[in-house]
């Protein structure tokens, strides 16, 4: 991961000092993304029942199984998203210093932390940009195939009366899991499925409309397997 950052440093750094420059960050975000996919011997594959209209914000959802899950998700999506993550990776060096200031981030144990995501994403939103979100919370255990959702992306989403864009990564945690010594090169299926419309919903649709997410991903897994 290091490499390529400190080759394309210049030009990262620069798209990073306005707030409006975000969009060529991203661009450079995917670039760089490609990047360490290939280079580390994945074959990335991609599905879409339906494709984002450029200009229009979503709110993106995946599974969550690998530290390469950032990385699929930059190449398979080309609207300017900005992640909601975890305030750990801001740690990892060179990778941390973009990512803290370039993401929202999140305390999980702390209420005030999670209730400046929703201000910061708000304000992301309002410009015109997408948010991602995993909504598992974090990387579950290797022998739960999906962990339970955390309504935050819901409620998010209703409130904006954006649409919630679900995402199933197949392979990721065989590729590269945080597992030591496993993995493999080899393929890294994306499938992007139809959008769940959140226009008319309220904040008392937000477990249904997670449930129904969930559903969208965890049947796709089971697809996936057989």
């Amino acid at each position: 991961m290091g490499l390529p950052i400190i080759i394309m440093f210049p030009i990262l750094f620069v798209s990073i000092l306005k707030e409006s420059w975000y969009p060529y960050f991203f661009r450079l975000a995917r670039f760089w993304s490609k990047i360490i996919l290939i280079g580390m011997g994945f074959r990335y594959r991609f599905e879409r029942e339906e494709i984002p209209v450029k200009g229009k914000s979503y709110m993106f959802i995946a599974n969550h199984t690998s530290m390469t899950d950032i990385m699929l998700m930059l190449v398979a999506v080309k609207n300017p998203f900005v992640f909601v993550g975890k305030a750990e990776l801001a740690k990892i060096p060179l990778f941390g210093f973009f990512y803290k200031r370039t993401c929202i981030l999140v305390d999980r144990s702390s209420p005030k932390s999670r209730q400046a995501v929703f201000l910061r994403a708000q304000k992301r939103l309002k410009s015109g940009l997408s948010i991602c979100i995993f909504p598992e919370g974090g990387v579950p255990e290797e022998h739960i195939e999906l962990d339970a959702f955390k309504d935050g992306a819901f409620r998010l989403a209703i409130n904006h009366q954006i649409p919630i864009v679900p995402l199933t990564f197949a392979d990721n945690k065989t590729r590269f899991s945080y597992t030591f010594f496993s993995g493999s090169p080899g393929r890294m299926r994306a499938k992007m499925h139809k959008f769940i419309e959140t226009k008319g919903l309220t904040v008392t649709d937000t477990k249904s409309l997670n449930a129904e997410s969930r559903n969208v991903i965890l049947n796709q897994l089971k697809v996936y397997k057989k």
